[in-house]
């Protein structure tokens, strides 16, 4: 036995000095000379120009029985001409088709799930591209900042509710899915983790103060130059769609979006309701991102500024998973005079811009338009001091509406509302005009 044991510990010894040189920067890293060998039996494409060569119809070339794709893909009634999702498959041989971008995306907070978005800058202009991959915690092989040379052979390029990516083929045939009828068919799929490891190469190390953004104000992402409804033009959107942005002087106006398209009011928390306000139960709670009832869609709330013409208050939205880590965090508030207040909190936003439309039997709205953070380090948000707040102070995810700040691995979210303020429950519904 005492034989035994020495032996396992020696060839544990042997394999841990094995692995030791399994991984070296210099193999690991590539630079641009190890670039240029890899990629000499194709070209490197930029991210715009792979979707313009490959991209041979609005439809796509996969399965060219267009019947097969999911319903909600195309409606000549009343988007003529548009197909919300397609599929065009690359060649598996032949000169290798590559491109390269730096990662503008990480999953930490949750929020890109088994999804990353790349980013190229091309005479001094963002192109950017979705990838989606069958890889969980993504961010720990590809953090943000990493650049990537891809080899696209074998894979496939689409859209996926408008929003071009790098995929495979996948059939859908999920029949517990909200209004699954509408939803079977091809539509883009993950490429398997595997095909990453092999065909996703990384490029130096890991560098975010090389990726660009974009100052936008929110007039800018709903209307062109001309003043033009830019949700109108579902086509040009796909150029935008991806573009890592930045919304400044904007603030949360606690409000969300119906399905309408109509502005109305999110729900504040009171614990002597069971559901209203609670995200757990309630898809209107003041969070960021509310149960959906396990269905899945992202939650959306109206980030505003003064963007329109003589300051006229502009709004678009931010979009959070519920299964984001900072999800049943409240949006920024604070009490003035006993009511529940936002706006008071100013900042800047950033974000990666995206046009989502998953159903083509609808016109398309501004609500298409969001803005997706990676966590709440995206905010930068201080009080403005017309509340209780001192001016200049940071919004964070660890700031009570008083300023002061918490612990919240001491303190459950859904009990945060009630030990930040003093004040009673019959206060409260008073103050909010309840009773």
């Amino acid at each position: 036995m005492k034989a035994i044991k020495y032996l396992s510990i020696a060839a544990l010894a042997v394999s841990m000095t094995a692995c030791k040189y399994d991984i070296q920067p210099d193999k690991l890293y590539l630079n641009e000379d190890k670039v240029k060998e890899l990629t000499a039996d194709g070209k490197i494409y930029h991210l715009d120009e792979l979707l313009d060569v490959f991209s041979t119809t609005e439809e796509g070339n996969y399965k060219s029985d267009t019947v097969n794709y999911r319903t909600r893909a195309n409606d000549e009634s009343n988007n003529p001409g548009i197909w919300l999702y397609s599929i065009d498959t690359l060649p598996s041989s032949g000169p290798g088709i590559y491109i390269r971008g730096r990662v503008s995306t990480d999953d930490y907070g949750g929020n890109f799930y088994k999804a990353l978005v790349i980013q190229e800058i091309v005479d001094g202009k963002q192109q950017n591209l979705r990838l989606s991959i069958d890889m969980g915690s993504a961010s720990g092989m590809y953090p943000r900042g990493q650049e990537l040379l891809i080899r696209c052979n074998g894979l496939a390029i689409g859209r996926y509710a408008n929003q071009p990516q790098l995929c495979v083929p996948s059939y859908n045939n999920n029949t517990n899915a909200s209004s699954a009828e509408q939803k079977v068919g091809w539509n883009p799929g993950r490429i398997p983790a595997p095909f990453c490891r092999t065909h996703f190469h990384l490029i130096g190390l890991p560098d975010e103060s090389k990726l660009k953004y974009d100052t936008m104000t929110i007039y800018q992402i709903h209307r062109d130059a001309e003043g033009n409804y830019t949700y109108n033009d579902i086509k040009g959107a796909r150029k935008i769609d991806g573009r890592l942005v930045v919304i400044k002087d904007a603030w949360f106006d606690g409000q969300f979006v119906k399905t309408n398209g109509e502005q109305d009011t999110c729900h504040i928390y009171y614990p002597d309701s069971i559901s209203h306000g609670n995200p757990e139960y309630d898809s209107n709670s003041a969070v960021f991102g509310p149960t959906t009832g396990n269905v899945g869609y992202p939650q959306s709330r109206c980030l505003v500024d003064k963007s329109g013409k003589n300051g006229a208050l502009q709004w678009t939205l931010v979009s959070t998973s519920e299964y984001a880590k900072y999800a049943y965090f409240y949006l920024p508030f604070e009490y003035v005079d006993g009511v529940h207040k936002y706006g008071t909190f100013k900042g800047n936003v950033r974000g990666i811009l995206g046009f989502y439309m998953d159903n083509a039997g609808y016109k398309p709205d501004r609500s298409k338009w969001s803005i997706t953070i990676c966590d709440l380090n995206d905010l930068e948000l201080y009080a403005d001091g017309t509340g209780e707040v001192p001016a200049g102070t940071k919004w964070g995810p660890y700031t009570r509406p008083d300023g002061q700040k918490i612990d919240l691995r001491k303190e459950w979210q859904m009990n945060i509302y009630e030990r930040s303020i003093l004040q009673t429950n019959e206060e409260k519904r008073k103050a909010n005009g309840l009773e």
